[in-house]
């Protein structure tokens, strides 16, 4: 009898039933311990009524749980509850396992053949999670599409490993019935995916399932069962006799070597598959890294918000069914998988910003920022806790030479956010004073002749990449991060961020012709780049769910695939000749913190994980932020709050930039579709609006005078930014500066601020600002274009704000801030128009190096 909503196994509450099927049924739960929502299987009263039965089942449910492997469905618990039916108690066996959000390959294969670079991706995950199952002595023994569950953001679980194997024949001929519609008698698989020696009745071990993964991948490819007759008798005796078509008679554009993996996992002979899965995984990984897959295997651990979608209602309850079929007998010898091994290198509270090895390889010199100190270089040997603190402070390690000769970045400036150019300089390893080489450089590497670098440049307002320095190969009006030279030095691979100071971008490579090519799609955040030591992949930390970076390598010609996902985020330093690569294992947060009339301290109006501040209402009454991080999603969301203290309201996708004079309406850029667009969302009753439609790209946005127009920086394919002026109502938007000429707006709209002048939005000639200081830098306009306010950042993370005359140069202290420890002040600050109000973001960043080999 079904169990109503609100009945209690243990600590889990029925929420509402999913499907029911031969061997009990399933619901979806609330875990009330770990406030989660799970999947029940409650089973069948004969299982809790057999002790031995019983102890068995657990025995093998806590073996399958210790696989602990994201390719398998996790099993979270296994208990007993005494529940009341009818007036009677009966005791229920259950199982507890993760609630999937997705549907079943045999779902997927409805529609036919899946594409094959997607059937890779989805082999090597099976692959992964049959081998991990295979090392600790389990055999699936029915693995087919119905057990194949695919997520919504494409992660693979192999599902139902069998609970019919503890519950006697009987229940294990009811069970074949639920799953594949058949007649009884089918034990120990499924009609059309066992393997030949399942067929025969006879011993099977680990290469069964070898023979099944090779039945189902067929499918995949062809979109038609590889055995199949008109009877379970025929597909037995085509399973023990007789071969499936070729891939390539099926209709189906399948190269050859992953024809030859197909044919080789289904062979009748198990002596003449592949001897484990680990074998028959690099087969595929290898394949994939040749031009057959897009990406690998995703090995994320499932969101805690994830769920069982609509269509698993109903007949398909197998398909949840938490618990694993074991085989009760070792493996015939399977090989070790290799997994990666973890060195760490650094011990201090603080951010790691860079790392590379030295020549020898066991060297590594690194960047970073512990407790309140300063950014410093170090240098430390694999297999030492200690680190040496070399001579060069406020630096980055950019790239080593192979003669042990250090390039180094110092003395960065903020453009925005994470645009961040300074001084390139040549350095010893000894220590010694570093000479300077080029200004205004974002990123470098050495040749590997060591004659010269190629570098990413800010050049007015757009980034050059040179390579060699002086020859310029490619320009953005977004910015260049991330360079690296390939090992023969044809190829310098970067990042390209479209947005100047967002890290969302794709990996590119460009030759010393110009000729450029782009390797991946575009990631929420891609920072750190290295090229592996053949040179034949470029290895990056990237993010392709929320905004936490995982480490994937890409082919030149643009295969890429996934190395590496941990709990966190990564950032790439280096790879060594010998295979191993630094990694920093990144948590990262930004807070909004500032003051109002009558603050005596700061108060935090944080909301999510990664908040940053746009702009604050013509009253400093509103706040509007951002949140660019897992909260916000993965093209932001935009929220304001009251600046006393109120909740947050989201309004709406995107990046928000600015807030009407009446309040009424924020301004927000849309990042996707590109190029970027420029949206109106209401901050009360109404629906949002599209403002712009248009070939320009957009960035930041100011409303001027009475809210009617805006002025925007953007600009045309092809061509420099500059600053546009655009009515809101419609219309085309009208260029009021010259290319090559953004910054901020003034209020009323007749002038924009940039590198130390005023532009007349008239188109006056400009007129330098008096009274600047070279540690100033320009935050906002006041209620006119006859003040400015400026910011000085001092070394010691200290800063103050003044208000500045545009006309006499007379300044005037606003507010002193000092430093929060163990913070770093963050580059978006805003402040009201009449500078009583001030918002702005600070960083908090802690990271630990490790050296980590077995990568593959």
């Amino acid at each position: 009898m079904p169990l109503a909503p609100g009945t209690r196994l243990g600590s889990y509450e029925i929420v509402a039933p999913i499907g029911a099927g031969g061997m009990g049924e399933v619901y979806r739960a609330r875990d009330a311990k770990l406030n989660r929502d799970v999947a029940i299987k409650v089973l069948p009263d004969q299982l809790g009524a057999n002790p031995d039965a019983l102890s068995r089942f657990e025995r093998e449910a806590q073996a399958v749980a210790a696989l602990s492997h994201p390719n398998i469905l996790a099993i979270h618990d296994f208990g007993t509850a005494s529940i009341p039916v009818d007036g009677t108690t009966t005791t229920r066996a259950y199982a507890v396992t993760e609630l999937l959000d997705g549907e079943t390959l045999r779902a997927k294969l409805e529609n036919g053949a899946l594409p094959t670079r997607k059937a890779v991706d989805y082999a090597l995950q099976i692959v992964h999670g049959i081998a991990a199952a295979h090392q600790k002595g389990v055999v699936h023994r029915d693995l087919k599409p119905e057990n194949i569950y695919v997520t919504s953001d494409g992660r693979v679980k192999i599902l139902d490993f069998g609970l019919a194997k503890v519950a006697g024949p009987a229940a294990e001929s009811s069970l074949m019935q639920t799953q594949s519609g058949t007649s009884p008698g089918t034990v120990m698989g499924t009609v059309g995916y066992m393997s030949p020696e399942q067929v025969r009745g006879l011993p099977v071990d680990h290469r069964t399932d070898i023979f099944s993964f090779g039945v189902v991948l067929y499918e995949m490819l062809s979109g038609r069962r590889a055995f199949r007759g008109d009877s379970n008798v025929e597909t037995m005796n085509a399973i023990l006799k007789e071969d499936p078509p070729e891939l390539a008679v099926t209709g189906s554009h399948v190269p050859p070597a992953l024809d030859r993996i197909v044919r080789r996992c289904i062979e009748k002979n198990a002596n003449e598959r592949f001897h484990s899965a680990h074998d028959l995984g690099l087969a595929v990984e290898t394949l994939s890294a040749t031009g057959s897959s897009t990406s690998g295997p995703v090995i994320a651990a499932p969101s805690a918000k994830a769920r069982l979608a609509p269509w698993m209602l109903g007949a398909a309850a197998v398909v949840l069914v938490a618990a694993a079929y074991f085989a009760g007998q070792r493996v015939a010898g399977p090989s070790a998988v290799e997994t990666p091994q973890y060195q760490t290198l650094t011990y201090r509270r603080g951010m790691i910003w860079s790392a590379r090895y030295a020549g020898d390889g066991r060297t590594v010199v690194y960047s970073a920022t512990w407790g309140d100190e300063p950014r410093r270089l170090y240098s430390t040997r694999v297999g030492s806790p200690d680190s040496l603190a070399l001579p060069y402070a406020d630096a980055d390690v950019a790239s080593i030479s192979s003669t042990g000769e250090l390039a180094i970045i110092q003395n960065r400036r903020i453009l925005r956010a994470w645009a961040r150019p300074g001084t390139l300089a040549r350095a010893s390893l000894n220590g010694g004073a570093a000479r300077a080489v080029l200004e205004n450089v974002q990123d470098a590497d050495w040749l590997p002749d060591g004659s010269g670098f190629a570098a990413a440049r800010s050049v007015d307002t757009r980034y050059t990449l040179e390579f060699p320095v002086g020859k310029t190969v490619y320009e953005t009006n977004g910015y260049i991060s991330d360079v690296r030279v390939s090992p023969d030095g044809t190829l310098a691979a970067f990042v390209d961020h479209p947005l100047v100071g967002d890290d969302r971008g794709s990996i590119a490579v460009v030759d010393r012709s110009g000729k450029q090519r782009k390797l991946s799609t575009d990631y929420s955040s891609v920072q750190g780049l290295a090229w592996s030591h053949d040179g034949k992949e470029v290895w990056f930390t990237a993010s392709d769910q929320g905004t936490a970076r995982a480490l994937f390598a890409a082919t030149v010609d643009g295969m890429v695939r996934l190395v590496l996902r941990v709990p966190g985020s990564l950032h790439l330093g280096d790879m060594g000749a010998d295979g191993s690569v630094l990694l920093s294992q990144v948590d990262a947060r930004t807070e909004i913190h500032g003051r109002i009339p009558g603050d005596v301290v700061e108060r935090d109006l944080s909301w999510f994980d990664w908040s940053t501040v746009p702009r604050l209402s013509a009253d400093g009454k509103t706040l509007l932020f951002t949140e660019e991080g897992d909260g916000g999603g993965p093209d932001y969301s935009v929220f304001i709050r009251p600046t006393d203290g109120g909740p947050a309201v989201r309004l709406g996708a995107g990046l928000g930039v600015d807030i009407s004079p009446d309040g009424r309406w924020v301004l927000a850029v849309r990042l996707n579709p590109e190029p970027a667009q420029l949206m109106l969302l209401p901050t009360g009753a109404g629906e949002a609006k599209v403002l712009t439609d248009d070939e320009l790209s957009h960035n930041f946005a100011w409303f001027v005078g009475d809210g009617s127009t805006i002025v925007f920086d953007g600009f045309a394919p092809g061509r420099p930014r500059r600053m546009y002026l655009q009515n809101v109502a419609g219309g085309v938007a009208k260029p009021v500066t010259p290319e090559g000429v953004t910054g901020p707006v003034s209020r009323d709209g007749k002038a924009v601020a940039f590198e130390r002048k005023i532009y007349p939005t008239d188109g006056s000639p400009p007129r330098p600002i008096p009274g600047l200081e070279p540690a100033d830098r320009i935050v906002a306009w006041g209620a006119d274009s006859g003040t400015l306010f400026l910011r000085q950042l001092f070394p010691s993370g200290d800063y103050v704000v003044f208000r500045l005359d545009t006309a006499t140069g007379r300044r005037t202290l606003l507010h002193k801030v000092p430093r929060v420890s163990g913070v770093q002040p963050g580059p978006w600050f805003t402040i009201a128009l009449d500078g009583s109000t001030y918002m702005t973001t600070y960083l908090e960043l802690r990271a630990e190096l490790f050296r980590v080999t077995g990568l593959r």
